[in-house]
């Protein structure tokens, strides 16, 4: 009877070479996927075009995420994914008062005056981004007497 030459030490090698080669590939590939900025983005947008207060949160895949005004980006062991937003700026919140109103949604809880929250944003809009650990990004809209801001904190 004639068949493929099982026992031959060719066919042996030949099939330790192609496992070899299929391990050192799979080993290569991400534990996980690039994390989802548009997701993240699609929630900051929603919350920025809806009336104030308003709030919303968004867990995420990502080790480390970088916000700025006009976009986020954020990265993991499988890659570095970026969105934009499209109701945007929005005020990248890092810590401080701004934080407490990012949590709370009241800025008159936490400012004395008006003047003083317009002050806090436009320090926040003029800080240089870095990146942050995060596992969630929290969005808070907010409302002091027609002045309109978008919080986004990670």
């Amino acid at each position: 009877m004639l068949g493929p030459p099982t026992e031959s030490p060719a066919l042996h090698a030949g099939l330790v070479v192609a496992a070899v080669a299929f391990l050192a590939v799979a080993g290569t590939l991400p534990a996980r996927p690039a994390p989802d900025a548009t997701g993240v983005a699609d929630t900051v947008d929603a919350v920025a075009a809806g009336p104030a207060p308003a709030g919303a949160s968004h867990d995420h895949g990502a080790d480390a995420v970088r916000l700025r005004p006009h976009g986020i980006a954020m990265r993991n062991d499988a890659g570095t994914a970026r969105a934009t937003f499209a109701f945007g700026p929005v005020v990248p919140v890092d810590d401080g008062e701004l934080r407490a109103v990012l949590r709370e949604g009241a800025p008159q809880a936490v400012f004395s005056t008006r003047a003083a929250f317009r002050e806090a944003v436009e320090a926040a809009l003029a800080r240089e981004p870095s990146w942050i650990a995060s596992d969630e990004i929290t969005v808070t809209g907010v409302d002091w007497d027609g002045y309109r801001v978008t919080l986004v904190g990670a």
